[in-house]
């Protein structure tokens, strides 16, 4: 599609020159009403200024001229108010392009865009304090997600998880889980105000005593370093649960051991960026174009997380990658465009960065949301969800909206075994191919090279293999624009125009030929589907 929409293009534009007007860059896109054609471009409306003429007319005298010779595979030109230009593809465009699905295969669709060049998708990188819940769920299958679609492309992807194990959450949790220790062995000992009150805490504190006894003292390390290894293993559990995994992870105490953090503050004072007042150290972010200066450390020589972050991607932009994605939280809006400045201050370059920030995530249940709170122990774990729901379901109601809107996440929509549950209607729509490929080998009917793809010209069938060859440049914005939902929605309507053509054809009939052609054609549907499940880490199931 590409390269035929290339071709009116060029077209379009050689009938401008034939007409002495302008060049203007114009698109081509479906038009809204599809009887109108199958692409459809905006040119004359972008020319009536500058030819001071009505759009219908300039559209008139354009069609004219591309109506001399017809762009190839081009059926029809016509105009339609207030002066788009619409284009009519032929028939044996789209039956051509079965076969090259079905030769293409789980190549279909991809670019090669990345290839040769790598990338890294930092996600997650919740703090060991606690299980990960839903809210880090939503974190982990976006980035995850946005990771394969990388690998589609040919990036070779390092995705890669940051912690803290150092900063006041992981002293906190230290506390907690020493005060729940001196409670088992009924003492009395205070418990931190803003501590962290989850069975998980008692658990681990329980786990300390049988391992290493009753003789620890108050201000043990023990207490956080134990709760870190506990947490961060079944962090990780709960990680592959939600089928992701991850090829590094960096602490970001290394920064301070290897002597880089020093380092970044010497070079920002070096270059009068940093300065001290009322006991902090400030960011000069209003001499990098900001209106207010920002802490960098606080009073109480606790850094905020600007120093540790801009020291971690200088090592990460050292590291030579071609693209570098940070999958952060809507909370972080404010701060990271001042690590973006430190890093250019210091001269490095950050186009390769791009940062992209999620909303969080609401569950219901009948209608009602339920309150989390991590500190107070009231949330739903990814175990737990994953647990009631299963993983396909998880993993395509977080990406299935766009990461800059709120997920309401309906539990009951969730269980729901009908076509409302979009999760069982695109896999019914594999498996249903499946079980008809099945049935036709069954019938003596064997895919080859052979069919007879003019014989798909049923409107039902055109409509979907126009969808089908849409598909790379799907797969071309979902990568420009880093929207695994892209994906989604394509699978839906996709599958909406599966079973569409399902109700108008049988596709096993009594007459072999044209069975054969609506055999490979539903073969191809099960390529583009597998494909694209497989991209958002879900499963196709052949059985339902």
């Amino acid at each position: 599609m590409k390269k035929l929409k290339q071709q009116i293009t060029n077209a379009v534009s050689a009938s401008l020159t034939s007409l002495s007007y302008p060049e203007k860059e114009f698109s081509l896109a479906p038009p809204k009403n599809p009887e109108f054609g199958d692409l459809s471009t905006n040119i004359s409306l972008l020319l009536t200024q500058n030819l001071k003429m009505p759009p219908l007319e300039i559209a008139q005298s354009i069609a004219k001229e591309l109506n001399k010779e017809l762009p190839h595979h081009i059926s029809e030109i016509s105009v339609t108010l207030p002066g788009f230009i619409n284009f009519k593809v032929d028939k044996s465009f789209y039956q051509s392009k079965v076969k090259t699905i079905l030769d293409e295969d789980d190549s279909f669709g991809k670019s090669g865009l990345g290839a040769g060049k790598t990338a890294n998708v930092e996600f997650v990188s919740a703090n060991p304090t606690g299980p990960l819940t839903v809210g880090h769920g939503r974190n982990a299958v976006l980035g995850d997600t946005v990771s394969s679609i990388l690998e589609w492309h040919g990036f070779d992807v390092t995705r890669e998880y940051y912690f803290n194990d150092a900063g006041r959450q992981m002293r906190i949790l230290g506390q907690s889980v020493e005060a729940r220790y001196f409670e088992i062995l009924g003492k009395e000992f205070e418990f931190p105000d803003d501590g962290y009150k989850g069975t998980y805490i008692k658990d681990i504190a329980q786990t300390i005593l049988d391992d290493l006894g009753v003789d620890l003292s108050a201000g043990d390390s023990s207490f956080k370093e134990k709760a870190e290894i506990s947490i961060f293993e079944d962090i990780k559990k709960s990680l592959l649960n939600l089928g992701v995994h991850f090829d590094q992870f960096t602490n970001e105490k290394t920064f301070y051991e290897n002597g880089e953090i020093d380092k970044l503050l010497s070079e920002l004072r070096d270059k009068d960026l940093i300065y001290d007042k009322d006991g902090a150290t400030w960011f000069r972010t209003t001499a990098l174009g900001k209106d207010q200066d920002r802490v960098y450390i606080k009073s109480t020589g606790e850094p905020t997380y600007r120093v540790p972050d801009t020291a971690y991607h200088r090592d990460k932009i050292n590291r030579g990658f071609d693209l570098i994605i940070d999958i952060f939280g809507a909370d972080h809006a404010d701060a990271y465009p001042d690590v973006l400045l430190a890093l250019e201050s210091l001269g490095l370059k950050t186009d390769q960065i791009r940062v992209l920030l999620y909303q969080f995530v609401t569950l219901l249940r009948g209608g009602e949301k339920i309150k989390m709170s991590t500190r107070e122990a009231n949330f739903v774990t990814m175990d737990e969800l994953v647990n009631e729901v299963g993983i396909d379901v998880v993993r395509y109601f977080f990406i299935m909206r766009s990461m800059n809107t709120h997920l309401d996440f309906d539990l009951e929509l969730a269980t729901d075994q009908s076509d409302k549950n979009p999760v069982f209607y695109l896999q019914y729509a594999h498996a249903r191919i499946c079980n008809i490929i099945k049935h036709g080998q069954e019938s003596g009917l064997e895919l080859g090279d052979d069919f007879d793809s003019g014989l798909l010209s049923h409107p039902e069938e055109i409509n979907l293999i126009q969808h089908m060859v849409r598909f790379p440049e799907i797969m071309e914005l979902a990568f420009e624009n880093l929207e695994p939902q892209i994906i989604a929605n394509t699978l839906q309507e996709l599958a909406t125009r599966f079973h569409k053509f399902y109700g108008q054809c049988h596709v096993i009939t009594e007459d072999r030929v044209l069975s054969n052609a609506r055999l490979a054609l539903i073969t191809s549907v099960k390529v583009i589907m597998g494909n694209g499940l497989k991209i958002l880490g879900l499963t196709a199931p052949e059985r339902m």
